[in-house]
């Protein structure tokens, strides 16, 4: 399965998590979604979103610029 990528660098929060909301809807369940962000409010507010909404949060790791944020479309 292809993942798309959802690039939010210079966006504050909420944002990152409204653009990641809109990708998650645009694609299949088992998709994965990688959020790039340098908003440090990303790091606590994805993993939020992903158990509010019941999606399967991967992980983070460095980004040359932020950020990335993976999660997997589980419903």
């Amino acid at each position: 399965m292809g993942g798309v990528v959802v690039d939010a660098l210079g966006e504050s929060c909420p944002v990152p998590v409204i653009m990641l909301a809109r990708a998650v809807a645009g694609v299949a369940v088992g998709t994965e979604v990688v959020v790039v962000s340098d908003d440090p409010g990303a790091a606590l507010d994805i993993p939020v979103w992903c158990r509010m909404k019941n999606q399967t949060y991967l992980g983070e790791e460095p980004a040359p610029a932020g950020r990335r944020y993976r999660v997997r479309r589980a419903t």
